[in-house]
């Protein structure tokens, strides 16, 4: 059994009720080094607390976080030398740094939850029944 990390992926149409549906799941395994997506959009759930809100522009925004989880997303993000308090750092564009930018809090409409893990054998399986627990 492997340690991962799991956020939920959440739309909140309206950032100032904060309410969210929950739209999808972004799924870190070091030791696989698999970093993965899944999501699904009801659009009447969404609707239902916001009716003018733009899905096309919900599922645009899921499909750039699978873009970042393959690593097309932002060829070169991240990659060269950083300057930090402490001097400068290389860094690298690889799963961590990947899961790291997604992870982080946002104020947009599609926001992560919290960070959450467990430990799994089959990440990928583990994605679909997260998918499946948390997201339909």
């Amino acid at each position: 059994m492997k340690p991962y990390q799991y956020v939920t992926l959440r739309c909140v149409p309206r950032v100032e009720r904060e309410e969210f549906v929950n739209v999808g799941v972004v799924l870190y395994c070091p030791a696989e080094d698999y970093l993965g997506v899944r999501s699904s959009v009801d659009a009447d759930r969404i609707r239902a607390l916001d009716v003018d809100v733009d899905v096309a522009s919900v599922q645009a925004a899921l499909d750039a976080v699978d873009r970042v989880c393959r690593g097309e997303a932002h060829a070169g993000f991240g990659v060269g030398v950083r300057a930090t308090a402490y001097g400068s750092r290389a860094e690298k564009d690889d799963a961590s740094t990947r899961f790291g930018f997604l992870k982080a809090p946002k104020s947009t409409v599609l926001q992560p939850g919290p960070v959450h893990g467990g430990v799994t054998s089959d990440p990928a399986r583990t994605l679909e029944h997260l998918l499946e627990q948390l997201v339909l």
